[in-house]
Parts: structure tokens; sequence; C-alpha cells
């Protein structure tokens, strides 16, 4: 079941370009409409009925376990992975928390707020049989830089460094995957979670998943302010 995946939230970054709000609080707890922005992101989690969440954390870490504990208070289950002593990278943080995610997870980026169906997206990954999936969304460079060829419901292309004019897509922040993806990437090493997608791209193990409705961030100071705007005015 769907519901059963955890979500492993990607949350130990430095949130170099929301500094210098970031220089005293992680990116996580950065208000947003009134509040931390962790907690819009948890209710969204919970009224999709997922319930059981593992932070992968690192600067500042301590901050967010102080004030969200085990998430009992929430209704949901948190669990914390450290980086340790240096940050290992969007990969790397996922593989070092594998033994808390079990066989399958979803996972979010921790500056992410999507509003959309969770359930159709782990339903999808489940009947694809594939050992990872990426949900896309047809960006045409309108909200960041595209980086994914999509094609008849199917990923050619997902690379973040060299574009190609058929580049019409972005990774639109949710993805699902196997522990089995990441099976050969080093352990406590820095990797990076496009290379763990870009392999299993070209082994035909990356499903793609296509979103309609536009995503929402905090990952700038522009998209922080407009997700303030639209949760204060009620239209997320």
């Amino acid at each position: 079941m769907f519901s059963d995946f955890p979500v492993a939230l990607l949350a130990g970054g430095m949130a170099t370009r929301l500094r210098p709000i970031t220089e005293k609080i992680p990116k996580l707890l950065v208000e947003v409409a009134g509040e931390p922005f962790f907690s819009h992101q948890l209710r969204l989690l919970k009224k999709n009925g997922l319930t059981k969440i593992v932070l992968c954390v690192g600067y500042l870490g301590e901050m967010i376990v102080e004030q969200y504990g085990d998430g009992a208070k929430w209704g949901v289950q948190i669990e914390y992975a450290f980086d340790g002593p240096k940050l290992l990278g969007t990969g790397g943080a996922l593989i070092r928390a594998l033994p808390k995610l079990g066989d399958a997870f979803y996972v979010l980026y921790g500056d992410s707020y999507l509003p959309i169906d969770y359930r159709a997206v782990g339903d999808f990954f489940q009947r694809s049989g594939q050992l990872g999936l990426m949900t896309v969304y047809e960006n045409h460079g309108r909200y960041d830089t595209s980086n994914v060829e999509f094609a008849g419901g199917e990923i050619k292309v997902y690379d973040k460094k060299n574009r190609t004019p058929a580049m019409r897509h972005i990774d639109y922040g949710l993805g699902v995957f196997r522990a089995a993806a990441f099976d050969g990437f080093p352990r406590d090493a820095v990797v990076d979670l496009a290379a763990v997608q870009m392999q299993l791209c070209a082994r035909r193990q990356l499903a793609g998943y296509e979103m309609k409705q536009r995503f929402y961030e905090i990952g700038s100071h522009e998209g922080l302010n407009e997700l303030d705007a639209l949760l204060r005015a009620g239209r997320l």
C-alpha cells in the first residue's frame, strides 16, 4: 500500500539562497504564512495519509528535533537521519537513512510544497515495477531550467548539467524509490540524487509521472514570498 511508504524529506542543506534568513535557522523552520514551513508540509502529508516521515537533516537539524520531536502531537511519526560531520549530498543522505526507510519510500525535497494526490503517484510507481519514479512538469523554462526529456509517457533523458532543446519538463520535486535503486553507490560518501536518477534512467528503471499542477517552493526568496501570499490568501 502506498500509505505504508515512509516519506524521506531532504532537509540537510545549507539553504544559502535564503540567507540571511537561514543563517540562524534551518530552511524547514523558515516562517511561511505565520508558522514554520515544516508545519505546512506535515499538514499536507497527513492529509494524504502519509504519516511516517524520515527527516534527512544536517545543518541546524537539532533545532527541528527540538521543535517537532517524534511528531506525536501532529499525529505523525518522525524519525531523523543526520548526515554526520560532513554533508553527504541528497543521495548520500538517503543512503544513510535507508535502514529507517525500508524497501520503498517517497522522497520529497525540504523546500517543496506540492498540493497533489500522493496516492496516485505511489500507486503508479507500484504498477510500474521499476526501481525509481520521477514526477515531472511541463515547465518550458518558466519556473526553473528544464532538465527532462519526457515523451510517450517515458523519461528519455534527465540531466541537470547538459541541457538539450528537447528538454521541456523539469523534475517536480517528488520521487519514489526502491532501496535497491541505491545499490552500488558508496556509503557515508557524497552522492547526488541526480546521479542515482541518471543511472536509473540509463537502465530504463526510472518511471515518469507527469503532473499538471505547478509546484511551489521556498528555495528562493521569490518562491518564499509567493507561497506565503498564496497560503495567507487561502488559495492553496
